[in-house]
């Protein structure tokens, strides 16, 4: 009998693969639906992705985009509002340039979900599954 390939060590099956595509696509369409002068979280962000609880895959995927992709990764802010980055970085700066030139305060690291949010406000999750946006 012939032997199989196996998938070299770290490789990943074609359905994997289709899956990790599926879900980049669908957290860069919820960000570039983000309204300009508005922010929403990474949680809000995987939740309107369909991936709840993946707020942590939503930071990756903005950290692994080319600068010049288009996508408003400025708009997408730490739970309460926070600035992600740590304070003093450059992308710290410019997601705050960003952010200021969209018109949004980001006063202390922090912006005012309660002004700035899209959306259901943070942490409202039957707003956020039961407003049809």
């Amino acid at each position: 009998m012939p032997k199989t390939a196996r998938p070299a060590p770290g490789a990943r099956a074609p359905a994997d693969v289709e899956e990790r595509a599926r879900r980049i696509a669908a957290i860069i369409g919820v960000v570039r639906r983000i309204p300009r002068g508005r922010v929403t979280t990474y949680g809000a962000v995987a939740a309107r992705a369909g991936l709840p609880r993946q707020a942590r895959l939503v930071g990756k995927v903005l950290a692994g985009l080319p600068q010049d992709s288009g996508v408003p990764w400025q708009r997408v802010v730490a739970a309460g509002g926070r600035i992600a980055f740590p304070a003093g970085s450059p992308a710290r700066g410019r997601q705050i340039s960003r952010l200021r030139a969209e018109g949004i305060e980001a006063a202390r690291g922090r912006v005012d979900l309660a002004r700035y949010g899209w959306g259901a406000a943070v942490g409202d999750l039957d707003q956020l599954l039961w407003s049809g946006e």
